[in-house]
């Protein structure tokens, strides 16, 4: 089935099949892993397949556990505030506990903590949908 969205050169379709998957488990990466982020990954999946897979593209945006975050996000809506919550949790709990036990170089731990602080201001600045 071939979409408007979809491209016609049937080469840069496989290359980008090929770099949604790609994204795709990294974004599952992420989701386990403090410093691989999950949404960029995730969202980069989503353009890659409307362009070249709309099966999946479908698949991505209808998936029952991340589907209507993802279309949230690409709606504009933002993120709804108890994933905001959960997000800013979880990275404030990985990135110290790195920082913290795990990181002996001080500069490091430094720059994680401001990368968390940008990335939460970022977060809290993001609208939420009206569910």
């Amino acid at each position: 089935m071939k979409t408007p969205y979809q491209h016609r050169n049937p080469i840069i379709r496989y290359a980008l099949f090929s770099l949604g998957w790609i994204s795709f488990a990294l974004g599952m990466i992420g989701l386990l892993l403090p410093v691989i982020p999950t949404s960029p990954f995730l969202l980069l999946s989503a353009a890659c397949f409307l362009r070249s897979s709309p099966r999946f593209y479908i698949w991505l945006t209808e998936h029952r556990w991340w589907g209507r975050y993802i279309r949230y996000f690409l709606d504009g809506q933002g993120i709804p505030r108890s994933i905001k919550v959960l997000i800013l949790s979880m990275l404030w709990i990985m990135i110290l506990s790195s920082a913290l036990i795990i990181v002996k170089i001080f500069w490091v731990s430094v720059t994680m903590v401001i990368t968390a602080m940008a990335v939460s201001v970022y977060i809290i600045r993001l609208p939420e949908p009206q569910e």
